[in-house]
């Protein structure tokens, strides 16, 4: 701690960063020991071994000058049950934290821990995650995962930035492509006529090929349209329906769509997952705009 508050004060920093003594067994996301209601998220480099000599057998094993070895002493290093038990006792806590922190992250030191971690996130109902390669230099290895308790979906290079990861070990993709072969104009008016057409709020900007949409549900379902004709409702009325919607609670998905003009000609469509919790919905969607745009 003393050479923590040394540092921070070395760096004019002591209005920005706030340290905090903890023990052993305290919250290891003390919000309330902070005084903190919220917070946007969590930064973690966990004790990678579950003992020294833990420690001791993996440095053994390496190839590595001088300048990389590892330097921490064991009450950093070193914690029961390794990083897999720290992050887990994260995850734990998230559980009871909830939203209170936008997204929570970790650093993980062994390959072998990723795939524990990642079902111990499912085994806690977690169903927005993300995992990362983190790689220094040609040998060091390290990979980071998170995870949130809201709907905001990341990036699908964020969510699933790795390349060393099996597949079952990432989150759905957050991102569906397709080429339509037709002009930008005609697909363009095409996208902008199908979302218009269904009850959900939809801002299309013609000069970007851009738009941002957010639905309550499937309404683009057979049954949903068919509902919609029997009791049609004007603009004015769709837009209060979903304000009232956005009060009662979040929207079931919310999607950006991107055109592009193809170098070999047609259009490319991009569909990002922004919003939700059901990948089949999302999937759903990007069928349905799939049928759509390569009909017209």
């Amino acid at each position: 701690m003393t050479y923590a508050k040394r540092n921070i004060l070395q760096n004019n920093l002591k209005s920005r960063i706030r340290p905090l003594q903890t023990q052993p067994n305290d919250p290891l996301v003390p919000l309330d020991a902070f005084g903190l209601k919220s917070i946007d998220f969590t930064i973690c480099n966990p004790p990678f071994y579950s003992s020294t000599s833990d420690l001791l057998s993996s440095a053994a094993a390496k190839s590595r000058p001088p300048c990389s070895a590892c330097t921490g002493a064991d009450v950093e290093m070193v914690t029961p049950g390794g990083e897999i038990a720290f992050v887990s006792r994260m995850i734990d806590e998230s559980k009871v934290l909830k939203d209170r922190c936008q997204w929570y992250t970790s650093m993980l030191g062994k390959y072998s821990s990723v795939e524990i971690v990642v079902g111990n996130l499912r085994g806690a109902g977690v169903d927005n995650w993300a995992v990362k390669d983190l790689v220094q230099g040609n040998k060091t290895r390290r990979w980071a995962v998170a995870w949130s308790w809201g709907s905001m979906r990341p990036s699908h290079d964020a969510a699933r930035g790795t390349s060393t990861l099996p597949k079952h070990l990432l989150p759905f993709p957050s991102e569906s492509s397709f080429t339509v072969e037709t002009s930008i104009e005609s697909c363009s008016h095409c996208l902008n006529a199908t979302l218009q057409a269904l009850e959900l709020r939809w801002q299309y900007r013609p000069i970007m090929a851009t738009g941002v949409g957010f639905a309550k549900g499937s309404v683009w379902s057979r049954a949903a349209r068919r509902k919609q004709q029997q009791s049609p409702t004007d603009s004015v009325e769709k837009d209060q329906a979903m304000d009232q919607d956005d009060e009662n609670g979040e929207p079931a998905l919310g999607f950006k769509i991107q055109l592009r003009k193809e170098n070999e000609g047609g259009v490319g469509v991009m569909v990002r997952w922004l919003q939700g919790r059901d990948s089949v919905l999302f999937e759903s969607f990007c069928g349905m705009l799939k049928r759509q745009l390569k009909a017209s």
